[in-house]
């Protein structure tokens, strides 16, 4: 009692002790990660603009719901990120430019979308669309999104999809300003036209840069600093990373596959078990004497999948084909060996099928269904109710289905066909709409439900009907076994221990017979390492503040284990990354253009030839439109500065690409002057539209971006 009467008296003390301890552990956790000082809940900033990490989750979120969550969450993350940046950029633009997207604007735009015009849903008495019918449908997104899971994705979708359009009626905007400034002269469209079809005889010699060797000019590493240092915007890095690193394979030895091979040829036949619940001898039934396969692949767990599908014998492997066609219903194959698996195959079943069928169909999708546009809303119920109400119409009149089908089918490829899939074969479309359209018959026409929706599907035509069989093939993985895994998994751990001992990793690789990979310029927000695939694990090893050049690191990787060397860790700013020997031969070559050019003498195109040891060359007919010379290629460069020039004179020195030249003009045929050149200046509006296109680009390389997402994920 006295200890707590005297805890009681200093509960002033020991509340300020506990908080300093508190604030002690949160600082020094900020420490470790680096974060003092910045914005923790700042994904990003885009030209002022800061993104917080929550605004940004929930977009991440809308993306994902939206594509039904078939990407990784790193992919999202990029996805949307690309898109926000795309987005601001334009945003501001706009803004600076005076013009301002308003909610009308975009309501607008979602109206015009043929999904919401040609919807039967938003259609009146009288089958003409009903803006109000439409907003009371938006409307009841919103007010029932938080009713269930379903519910919440539909509305999401919903945002994600009203976003995509302001953010395109921005793109969209601003790129119409570009083009409207982007206008052509009618000079411009004769100067276009002259010089493209100007033809030039020349005579001429070429050096290539060849003529002086490698070892005669040097360019210092210095040198290639400073020719990055001057164009800074070309070499801008967010920090990369080089590594090397060399995987242990997990692979099954003879002895594991003789293992696996065994005991799947003991579930053929009946076998006794011992049952501790009878206390005694079970029978336990064999796949060549069970009456119910599914039953036999769940309690013996294949590690493939019960297959229902029937196969033509073209469609087998051929080298099993004949022995598989001849097996009697209920006999046993096997065990044999077919790519990474152990099998043993029972017939099932053999019937007659056609081999190729023809149909056409109205595909309606829902929200979720597989591949389903981002402006797909509607409920799985929702989407049967529409396919049952256009089944009951072109049922009563088939004369209506094309024209339903251009309408209204989310597959635009054959809807721009009236739905006609034309002839296909037994195994191109997805299970169900196969069996109806090879085991019905000609004429049939039903609603038929798949990943990607539902169809309204009509048959049209059979042929080829032919033997199939219906197999049930068990298998067993060829994996390694414990005692395998638990071996390679020793010889990674050495590998990593000697390398960290300060041993060769090259040396080490050929001793192990295995191979060192370099991965050169890994990116903070990479997901993929090289042939290791996904591997976000390394990359933010890589990128860890901790991890310091040299150090070695082993992951669990797909199928085996890697050892990871970082090589080289740059910081965000200036970088030469792999560029390098590009850069050297651009500086190599603009040194060796110099001193051909120092010894260039004269204008006798025959004595200039003797000093380099060449012969004089000509070339007739050479343009704009065709700059090709025999014995050196494309000469663009050489005839874009010719056609400025005059006939008669040598001109000494010209650099292009590859070589310097000395040529001289023979003739000159200019073409004859034209009444017009309107189609001309066209052209030339035309090749600026297109150029307009990379604006973006370059509003990005402009803009401020902070890109803090490597933090977060």
């Amino acid at each position: 009692m006295a200890i707590l009467s005297k805890i009681r008296e200093r509960s002033i003390f020991l509340i300020i002790i506990i908080a300093l301890a508190l604030f002690s552990f949160v600082i020094g956790d900020a420490l470790t990660s680096g974060k003092i000082g910045s914005n923790q809940n700042s994904v990003g900033e885009i030209n002022g603009e800061n993104i917080s990490r929550e605004e940004f989750a929930e977009l991440v979120e809308q993306y994902s719901a939206n594509t039904g969550n078939r990407s990784s969450q790193l992919q999202n993350v990029n996805y949307v990120w690309d898109n926000l940046v795309r987005e601001k950029v334009y945003e501001s633009q706009l803004k600076k430019s005076g013009i301002v997207l308003g909610e009308k604007d975009v309501w607008d735009e979602i109206l015009k979308q043929p999904f919401v015009q040609n919807n039967p849903q938003f259609r009146n008495e009288a089958g003409l669309f009903d803006e109000e019918m439409f907003k009371e449908y938006v409307a009841s997104l919103k007010d029932g999104k938080d009713e269930d899971e379903q519910s919440k994705l539909m509305w999401l979708s919903w945002l994600n999809f009203e976003r995509n359009i302001k953010s395109n009626l921005e793109i969209r905007a601003y790129n119409n300003l570009i083009a409207a400034g982007l206008g052509a002269t009618l000079k411009e469209g004769e100067r276009y036209y002259f010089d493209n079809n100007t033809k030039l005889d020349i005579e001429y010699v070429y050096v290539p840069y060849t003529y002086i060797s490698d070892s005669l000019v040097t360019v210092t590493d210095d040198e290639i600093k400073d020719y990055v240092k001057k164009h800074p915007d070309q070499y801008r890095s967010e920090g990369s990373a080089d590594v090397s690193f060399v995987k242990f394979d997990i692979v099954a030895t003879p002895e594991d596959e003789a293992e696996i091979k065994n005991k799947l040829a003991e579930l053929i036949n009946d076998s006794e078990k011992y049952s501790t619940a009878a206390k005694t001898n079970v029978t336990i039934k064999g796949l060549s004497t069970t009456d119910n396969v599914e039953d036999f692949f769940r309690e013996h767990s294949s590690d493939t999948p019960l297959d229902n599908n029937y196969y033509f014998k073209s469609k087998l492997n051929k080298d099993l084909a004949d022995s598989l066609f001849t097996l009697n219903i209920g006999e046993v194959y096997g065990p044999y060996k077919e790519g990474e698996f152990f099998k043993i195959s029972k017939l099932v079943d053999t019937k007659q099928l056609p081999d190729s069928a023809k149909a056409r169909h109205i595909l309606v999708p829902y929200l979720g269904s597989l591949r389903a546009d981002q402006s797909i809303v509607r409920t799985k119920e929702e989407a049967k109710k529409l396919a049952d109400s256009v089944l009951t119409v072109v049922k009563s009149d088939k004369t209506k289905f094309a024209e339903i089908a251009k309408d209204l089918s989310s597959d635009r490829t054959s809807a721009e066909k009236g739905g006609d899939l034309g002839w296909f074969t037994y195994d191109r479309m997805v299970p169900a709409f196969r069996d109806f359209s090879f085991e019905g018959k000609t004429g049939d026409m039903d609603v038929v439900e798949s990943d990607f929706g539902f169809h309204i599907i009509e048959i049209e035509g059979q042929k080829n009907n032919q033997q199939a069989i219906k197999l049930a093939t068990f298998s067993r993985k060829i994996e390694a076994s414990e005692a395998t895994i638990s071996t390679i998994y020793q010889k990674a751990e050495t590998f990593a221990s000697d390398l960290t001992n300060g041993k060769d990793i090259n040396e080490l690789a050929k001793e192990n017979s295995v191979t060192v990979q370099p991965v050169i310029g890994l990116q903070k927000m990479d997901e993929r390492v090289s042939t290791l695939g996904n591997q976000r694990q390394i990359v933010n090893w890589a990128f860890n503040k901790d991890t310091k050049e040299n150090d070695i690191k082993r992951f669990d990787v797909e199928k085996g284990f890697a050892v990871v060397k970082l090589n080289a860790k740059r910081k965000k700013g200036l970088s030469i990354g792999s560029d390098k020997p590009r850069i050297r031969t651009m500086l190599l070559n603009e040194r060796k253009a110099a001193t051909i050019k120092e010894k260039i003498q004269g204008d006798d195109l025959a004595e200039i030839a003797k000093t380099f040891d060449k012969t004089v060359g000509s070339a007739n007919a050479v343009s704009l439109g065709s700059p090709m010379i025999s014995g050196v290629g494309r000469a663009q460069d050489l005839v874009t500065t010719l056609l400025a020039l005059e006939e008669g004179k040598v001109y000494k020195g010209i650099s292009t690409q590859n070589g310097v030249f000395i040529a001289k003009i023979i003739k000159k045929d200019v073409p004859p002057t034209i009444d017009n050149y309107s189609g001309y200046t066209s052209q030339v509006h035309n090749s600026l539209k297109m150029k307009s296109g990379r604006s973006y680009q370059v509003l990005k390389e402009l803009a401020k971006i902070e890109d803090n997402r490597a933090v977060f994920y």
